[in-house]
Order: structure tokens, then sequence, then C-alpha cells
């Protein structure tokens, strides 16, 4: 894929970042009320999904850091979906310096 076609990419994106990320700050649900909790995060998975995206896709060379970053959040609100995977626990492993 070429600079153009991903730089293309990352500003729909974007758009796209914008939209889910509005949807979740006008959640109005709390940890407090665990139906729409999960709702919430689902509109979160969905966010940190885009920042993926977004890392991936980048022109140059691929940001390790970012990387991480991204998939710890993933694994760690997917965690809440898929509790018996240990995904929180899969996470430990992302920071340790080979």
């Amino acid at each position: 894929m070429d600079d153009i076609k991903r730089n293309e990419l990352t500003q729909m994106a974007w758009e796209i970042h914008g939209a889910v990320e509005d949807a979740f700050l006008r959640h109005p649900a709390t940890k407090d009320v665990p139906t729409d909790w999960m709702e919430k995060q689902r509109l979160l998975l969905a966010d940190m999904a885009i920042h993926l995206l977004q890392t991936a896709i980048k022109p140059g060379s691929m940001e390790l850091e970012k990387l991480k970053n991204n998939l710890h959040a993933i694994l760690t609100i997917s965690d809440q979906f898929l509790p018996h995977a240990d995904l929180k626990k899969a996470t430990e492993k992302l920071y340790v310096e080979s």
C-alpha cells in the first residue's frame, strides 16, 4: 500500500474515531449500571480498535510502543467480554523486553 492510500485510510479512520468517541462520551453509563456499562465498553473497544488500525497503517516504520499500548487496551477491555480467556493476563508479556 502506498503512502497516499495509507493517508486516505488514516483520515477515514479519524472520521470514524470522532463518531465513536462522541458516542462514548455521550453515553450516560457508569460502572454502577452494569448493562449500560458493557454497552459503553463496546464503544471503548471500537475506539481502541480504530487506534490500532491507525497505528498499523501509518506510513513509515511501525511504532512498537503504540502497538503495545493499543494491544494492551484492546485485551484489557475484551477481558470483560471473554473472562474465561484470561486476556488481561496476556497483557503482562507485552512490556517485557526480549
